[in-house]
């Protein structure tokens, strides 16, 4: 008498245990023109459709089951808001009860479409943000050794080395430690060459991968035991007058900048080095010349975003800092030396009306007096082409490039499979007519269709539509999902620069945009 009654038996209906045929046989109504019930139109819409967010259908958050709604009972849309788990949230150990609701209110291939592709696209999120904090760094982090450098000078620092380790344009970088605690930390600092900086346009960006960081800043005296190149002081001097005398005179004032990523050369200096390289490897370095190219083409992207200011991509001063070498197993036995992928960062920053400061040499000079006026809103696109005929070793003056008494550019020799396609977008970026070059953003595009596809091969035999190309997006994206997979679980090893841009290209790319870039491209 004290135990309670036993509950009551409950029958579970039968969509919740074995199929039978009868179930199968549901699907008819809906397949042969019988309206769909709202929910199942909405789905099927948004995977028939246009690919962006508006035509989607929306995921709600997570609702707990009410105590009137049973296991067996299928629980309903309300509006375009689902009662369980977004596709972003969906993770292996998601509990089959709010799976098995997702499926039953899918009621077909196309909305099951939606939720792995929308599961696809935020797994390859979380993993380029992981990437990008091993990049760059975790925010928080940044921002405490920014609060702990503030107020230091030379004194807080220790010398790591009395030359530079790099000669830009428009500084000298010296390698330096500086203890956080009991940690010791390895810091890049940049002596200014010239008084004018861009200073305030560099601290007002947000963080990104081709934009130099800025944890500190101070002005004090250069230490006597630095040693600075004698050749670029004399030729300074020649060029700027009194305005740089500090440099080469007690009591040498300077003003320097502290960031976390140490260049070892600027893209000028790379580009002397590579001729070898060019000729011994054509395939794999016309590649590495693609991606510095994309490099530049989303650091632009950013400063435009962010509408603080310019950079300055003059080669002189584009930073290459080295990359964390893959181990031994995940390197390419084809890749020859000096061909694995740098950073790239834009280092130096102007605003809009700001005027230029003084050119450190004649190679600058020669660059920045056709291309640079800070007031022309193509001069990014002219600057990208004249890049593409630098990286690639030939040869082009600033009246050839602006069709000044020729109408042709020059050829670039077919090396490899990356030439026609660095041809093409360079001819766009410095068409005569400024209404028909392509933008920066169109050029980025440009550019992850050369390295990642879809290549023209695709079409041989089907015709290009947005359907081919939409599938083309979801196997690719899938298979590089399960590359990364059977690459954690063989070698452990953390994705490459490379592959985290790869996975900025798959996590944003729409059938409609590739559609339109092919076109362009393969026209």
């Amino acid at each position: 008498e004290s135990l309670p009654p036993p509950l009551p038996k409950k029958q579970l209906q039968r969509a919740e245990s074995l199929p039978e045929p009868a179930l199968a046989r549901e699907d008819t109504p809906a397949r042969t023109g019988t309206i769909n019930p709202p929910s199942q139109r909405s789905c099927q819409a948004g995977a028939a459709g246009s690919s962006t967010p508006q035509d989607r259908p929306c995921w709600g958050h997570r609702r707990p089951l009410t105590k009137s709604q049973s296991l067996g009972t299928p629980v309903a849309w309300k509006g375009s808001a689902a009662p369980w788990a977004s596709p972003a949230e969906l993770t292996f150990a998601t509990p089959d009860r709010e799976l098995g609701g997702l499926l039953q209110a899918l009621q077909g291939r196309a909305g099951l479409r939606e939720v792995l592709v929308g599961a696809q696209r935020a797994a390859l999120a979380r993993l380029t943000a992981r990437v990008q904090d091993t990049l760059l760094g975790q925010e928080e982090r940044t921002q405490l050794l920014a609060a702990e450098l503030a107020g230091k000078k030379w004194a807080a620092l220790r010398l790591l080395g009395t030359e530079p380790c790099c000669d830009a344009g428009d500084a000298w970088y010296f390698r330096v430690g500086f203890a956080s605690g009991q940690t010791q930390l390895v810091f890049a600092a940049k002596v200014l060459k010239s008084r004018s900086c861009g200073l305030a346009v560099q601290t007002s960006l947000g963080p990104h991968c081709s934009i130099q960081q800025v944890i500190g800043h101070f002005t004090d005296r250069l230490p006597q035991e630095l040693v600075l190149p004698r050749d670029t002081r004399q030729h300074r001097q020649s060029q700027t007058g009194e305005e740089d005398t500090a440099l080469l005179g007690s009591p040498r004032v300077l003003q320097v900048l502290i960031s976390p990523e140490i260049p070892y050369q600027t893209l000028a200096d790379f580009v002397k080095e590579s001729h070898k390289v060019h000729r011994s490897s054509p395939g794999h370095y016309e590649r590495l010349v693609c991606l510095l190219l994309l490099q530049v083409c989303t650091g632009l992207e950013h400063l435009k975003v962010q509408s603080a200011g310019r950079g300055d991509i003059c080669p002189e001063n584009l930073l290459l800092v080295q990359c964390p070498r893959p181990p031994l197993s995940q390197q390419s036995p084809e890749t020859a030396p000096g061909l694995s992928l740098p950073r790239l960062l834009i280092s130096n920053f102007f605003k809009a009306k700001e005027k230029r400061r003084p050119c450190s040499t004649t190679q600058e000079q020669d660059w920045t007096e056709g291309f640079s006026a800070p007031s022309s809103p193509v001069a990014d696109e002219l600057h990208i082409g004249l890049l593409i005929y630098m990286l690639l070793h030939v040869d082009i003056s600033l009246e050839t490039a602006l069709g000044f008494g020729c109408n042709r550019l020059p050829e670039i020799p077919s090396l490899s499979i990356y030439s026609t396609g660095l041809k093409r977008l360079a001819t766009l970026l410095l068409h005569r007519d400024p209404c028909k070059r392509v933008s920066v953003e169109e050029a980025k595009s440009i550019l992850q269709v050369l390295l990642w596809g879809p290549r023209q091969e695709l079409f041989a035999r089907s015709k290009k539509t947005p359907d081919l190309l939409q599938s083309w997006v979801d196997v690719k994206r899938a298979l590089l999902l399960l590359k990364f997979a059977e690459k954690t679980a063989g070698v452990g090893a953390s994705p490459t620069l490379e592959e985290w841009l790869c996975c900025q290209y798959f996590k944003e790319v729409t059938e409609h945009m590739l559609y339109r870039v092919t076109q362009v491209l393969y026209a």
